[in-house]
């Protein structure tokens, strides 16, 4: 019954995930927006001089700047960023430009959105998550690494009563890379004892999913 209740909840999820633009809203960006999705950092930088909104949105709130992250276009980040561009803002599902790299399991963008004064920390998308939560949820262990490095907080609970190594568990398939996520979470000194809003600690839910492994490390690690 829970494994089918996190299934069924990641699928919710899925459909309300951060949404990259389209082919047909690609097309039709002009000015900056344009400039950021192909990664002209020149014709940023010439756009913002002559007075170009680098704080524009688009119709689902994204910026230039989420533009650019979304694409990949680092030095158009930097520019639009040396322009005067939010590293932090939200778009209108509330999420940055780090949960943006976390969830794509993007390293090189993420270290860039984190080296243009981007924060670990921040609080985003509809759960009231972060973007550790994010990366925990899908098993992307190398981004989870980067953002404990980047003082990301390891016991942040989002609205569902969930923390990321809650996550890693009841929306994880227990398999290497989300067991990895769990072992980086555990090692980095994460709460093993937080409950979830039934009073189910990461220990009873890994046990419950037949998770062996994670249960182990869990168990280690002082977990009851």
């Amino acid at each position: 019954m829970l494994k089918l209740a996190a299934v069924l909840f990641a699928l919710a999820t899925a459909a309300h995930a951060q949404v990259a633009p389209s082919a047909s809203e690609l097309g039709a960006y002009t000015g900056l927006f344009a400039a950021a999705a192909r990664g002209d950092a020149a014709e940023v930088a010439k756009l913002a001089a002559a007075g170009a909104d680098v704080k524009a949105r688009d119709a689902r709130g994204r910026t230039p700047l989420h533009v650019a992250a979304f694409a990949r276009r680092h030095a158009a980040m930097r520019a639009l960023v040396k322009a005067g561009a939010d590293p932090n803002a939200l778009e209108n599902d509330r999420y940055d430009i780090v949960t943006i790299a976390a969830v794509a399991n993007d390293v090189p963008t993420l270290e860039a959105a984190l080296a243009l004064g981007a924060l670990a920390t921040n609080v985003t998308s509809r759960y009231d998550g972060t973007a550790l939560i994010a990366a925990a949820h899908l098993g992307n262990v190398e981004v989870v690494r980067v953002l404990i490095e980047a003082k990301a907080p390891l016991d942040h609970v989002n609205n569902l009563g969930w923390t990321a190594l809650i996550e890693s568990i009841v929306l994880g398939d227990g398999g290497p890379r989300h067991t990895a996520t769990l072992a980086e979470l555990v090692v980095a000194g994460a709460n093993v004892n937080i409950a979830d809003r039934n009073g189910m600690t990461p220990l009873h839910l890994a046990e419950s999913h037949g998770y062996r492994t994670m249960a182990e490390i869990l168990k280690q690690s002082g977990a009851r």
